[in-house]
């Protein structure tokens, strides 16, 4: 599948993956996308809460923001790692 040849492969570039500084390494973009999650939903618990009112509501939408978010984040930044634009 082409998302998998541009997210994961290692051939997309003439360089390897290991030897490409330009690139980033999957790891650091789960990492990237977790400190980052951590800061949105502390963010969007708050905003849940003061507009419902209620904790365990505000618990509920950041739980399902949290790892929504993290998955779209993940491959947002795996697919704008191998566009060469503004390197």
């Amino acid at each position: 599948m082409i998302l998998d040849q541009i997210i994961f492969s290692k051939k997309a570039s003439s360089k390897g993956f290991e030897d490409d500084k330009t690139s980033e390494k999957p790891l650091r973009s789960v990492l990237k996308a977790l400190s980052w999650r951590v800061v949105g939903t502390i963010d969007t618990l708050i905003v849940s809460y003061l507009l419902t009112g209620e904790i365990a509501l505000a618990t509920s939408i950041a739980s399902v923001d949290f790892l929504t978010k993290l998955v779209l984040y993940f491959f947002h930044e795996r697919i704008w790692n191998k566009i060469k634009w503004g390197k």
